[in-house]
């Protein structure tokens, strides 16, 4: 699938490129990224400009080389099965000079209505890394809005159902004193006086409340800006809404990054707590990620092949609960199938975790989700014109369930790779029964289906 590259001359002319997931790889510009050399080119800064930026490349799944052709080095870069925004560092002085976009290709609003309808199973990753020049206003509102609803909504939640535990050293006992803590930390030092005490106590949910309240109200702010041309922005303002109704009797009050900061390094709160307050602090650094105010943002990467294999994960839940039968995902650790090597010093994989698995009565159907354009490639151009490093991937894809299939003992093994398509090139399929290719496989006494199958991914054009 050909790449939709371009530049944008943002504040300061600085270049912002912008790219597909899974696309060609495209030509880097030396300008701005390496002083001008004689006769053109990146000269020896295409090594320095690969070092200093080798972590913000790994961190977006972005494969980056020097490529030595007659007219000197060029430096390519070809994006993976991720999207996101990482900023682009000088070869010469190690400073930010531009930043790279990875747009789905399955469009910004399909990949944030499945996020939506399988209740964001695959969260935005945001990496310790300086802004993105331009990224800002080139990202849509609900990378951040989406996740960070989701876990306000889940502390809220929490915080209605109870209180959250309190640790600190009291002069008088409170609640449950914690004697170990007591023994190793007050009495080996001679601090007798001082209980490590641990008790319920509501006392910053005020607080708490107030810094929701100013935090929703932002999200919905900047959500009904753009609500209007963005179907999940829309739905996302929705939400907040709903949960401002809840806080109707609390005042706003904007987030104190010291609190912050404090709450999220107290060792008693529990994930959900946690997730809450770091979310939080995205919204009080208004770092400008998708509909801010700021034409920089936060560099972030989300994996796609996560959310693939979550969705497909849903379509084969409801499929076995139409039809009947047991399944178990490699998510929640329910396919992992250890290796025990002969010399542990020079073991290589540790386990084998097929996706999905779904046993019905004497039948096991072994399903891998695959965030790839083979599928459609095959149709559209055939094996013979496949290129040879999309046929390794494919061969590799193809013994891999193969071999997960040799391990399970069955009347009737299925095993298929599950492929994404667009809605338009999956109608076309299905109308011909083609969006499943099989072939069988007799070997030994065994008996084993292999299925190639597409499901439409995103949202219908």
């Amino acid at each position: 699938m050909a790449s939709g590259l371009s530049r944008r001359s943002i504040r300061q002319q600085l270049p912002l490129y912008i790219t597909e997931d899974n696309s060609r790889p495209i030509t880097l510009s030396p300008q701005p990224f390496a002083p001008r050399q004689r006769g053109g080119g990146w000269g020896t800064f295409a090594h320095s400009f690969l070092r200093f930026n080798e972590e913000a490349f790994r961190a977006l799944d972005v494969k980056a080389e020097a490529v030595f052709d007659s007219s000197g080095f060029t430096i390519q870069i070809q994006a993976g099965g991720r999207t996101g925004a990482i900023p682009l560092c000088s070869g010469q002085t190690n400073h930010v000079v531009g930043g790279l976009i990875v747009k789905p290709r399955f469009g910004w609003s399909g990949v944030g209505q499945v996020l939506a309808e399988t209740g964001w199973p695959a969260l935005p990753e945001f990496h310790e890394l300086p802004m993105v020049p331009g990224s800002g206003r080139e990202i849509p509102p609900w990378v951040l809005a989406g996740p960070v609803l989701a876990r306000l909504e889940a502390l809220l939640s929490q915080m209605y159902r109870g209180y959250n535990e309190h640790e600190e050293m009291l002069s008088r006992p409170r609640g449950r004193i914690l004697w170990q803590r007591y023994i190793s930390q007050s009495l080996t030092r001679g601090y007798w006086e001082r209980l490590p005490c641990r008790f319920p106590d509501l006392g910053y949910d005020p607080l708490l409340r107030g810094y929701i309240r100013w935090a929703l109200e932002r999200l919905y702010a900047d959500l009904t800006r753009v609500g209007q041309r963005d179907v999940i922005a829309s739905s996302l303002a929705e939400l907040a809404r709903r949960l401002l109704a809840i806080l109707t009797q609390v005042a706003p009050l904007r987030p104190s990054s010291s609190h912050l900061k404090r709450w999220i390094h107290t060792s008693l709160i529990n994930d959900t707590v946690f997730r809450g307050l770091e979310a939080l602090a995205w919204v009080e650094e208004e770092r400008g990620l998708g509909g801010g105010r700021e034409l920089d943002g936060i560099a972030w990467s989300l994996s796609l092949s996560d959310l693939w294999e979550a969705y497909v994960e849903g379509v084969i839940r409801r499929e076995a609960a139409s039809k009947g039968g047991e399944v178990r995902v490699a998510r929640l650790g329910e396919t992992t199938i250890p290796l025990a090597w002969s010399d542990p010093v020079r073991r290589s994989l540790t386990h084998l975790a097929p996706d999905i698995i779904v046993r019905r009565g004497r039948s096991i159907h072994i399903i891998d989700a695959k965030y790839k354009a083979h599928l459609a490639e095959l149709d559209q151009v055939g094996w013979r014109r496949f290129t040879e490093e999309a046929r390794e991937a494919h061969r590799a894809d193809l013994h891999q369930v193969l071999a997960y299939s040799a391990i399970y003992e069955a009347e009737e093994i299925t095993a298929t790779l599950v492929y994404p398509l667009q809605h338009d090139t999956w109608n076309a399929l299905a109308a011909q029964r083609r969006d499943r290719i099989k072939s069988e496989l007799v070997h030994g006494g065994r008996r084993v289906l292999l299925e190639l199958r597409g499901l439409p991914f995103g949202v219908k054009r």
